[in-house]
């Protein structure tokens, strides 16, 4: 029997890869074609060959997966895993060289799947484009943000010096700075980033997040932080909220 005395030329670790869930409603690829279209015809460089858990629970209907997977590329997307409950969407996938999962955990799923919470596939928005710079300073706006636009820092803060309205949405993959009223969405560490925050100068938001795990204003704000400066981060896997 031989003995090797240098090492492996490999290690096997855990490790965890942050994905974005989309939420497929309809597997007729016409409807969605048009439907991503319209969302991100104007953007297309929305997403940057993102990992995707590709959620079917909701769809019903025969299935294209080719066709669907082609689609998603299209927009940058890159499906890596299924989750569905359906056999025959399974072995679609396993062909596809898709990991299929049904224990696969949506951050937020226990209220509303996370991919209508960050990127919501069949929605109108007007997204309003990020501006390119070298480095990654923060992406800062100076302008007051209406109801349907949104901005998307992509791998750097977000300081956004007005105003964001109701039915706005600001989203960074690391933190969130408004200096003014936030009565819009913000949606911080976009790609799981657990350490990231927001802050305010006034909490009124509709939305926060922080890496998937969010609250709505179905939930009144804490009487010690509505409408006051403050800020929000994750704690335990629960947000917390105090006043600056």
């Amino acid at each position: 029997m031989s003995s090797r005395s240098s090492p492996l030329s490999f290690e096997i670790k855990s490790a965890t890869l942050p994905l974005v869930s989309v939420l497929i409603k309809s597997l007729d690829l016409a409807v969605l074609s048009a439907d991503m279209q319209h969302r991100f015809g104007d953007n297309p460089d929305f997403f940057d060959n993102d990992a995707v858990l590709l959620d079917l629970h909701s769809a019903e209907g025969p299935l294209d997966m080719n066709g669907l997977l082609m689609l998603l590329r299209k927009y940058r997307l890159n499906p890596v895993a299924l989750r569905t409950g359906n056999p025959t969407h399974e072995a679609a996938a396993s062909l596809a060289g898709l990991f299929v999962s049904s224990e696969a955990r949506v951050l937020g799923a226990s209220n509303e799947p996370a991919a209508e919470i960050v990127r919501e596939v069949i929605r109108e928005v007007e997204v309003v484009r990020e501006v390119a710079s070298s480095g990654q300073t923060a992406l800062v706006v100076d302008k007051p943000l209406r109801s349907g636009q949104q901005v998307y820092a992509r791998g750097r803060d977000l300081v956004v010096l007005a105003m964001v309205n109701p039915g706005a949405e600001v989203m960074a993959d690391g933190h969130i700075h408004v200096y003014a009223p936030l009565r819009g969405k913000a949606i911080a560490g976009a790609k799981g980033d657990t350490s990231a925050r927001i802050f305010t100068a006034s909490l009124e938001a509709e939305l926060v997040s922080i890496a998937g795990v969010y609250r709505t204003s179905d939930t009144p704000l804490p009487k010690d932080v509505a409408g006051k400066a403050a800020q929000v981060w994750l704690a335990d896997d629960k947000l917390v909220m105090r006043a600056l």
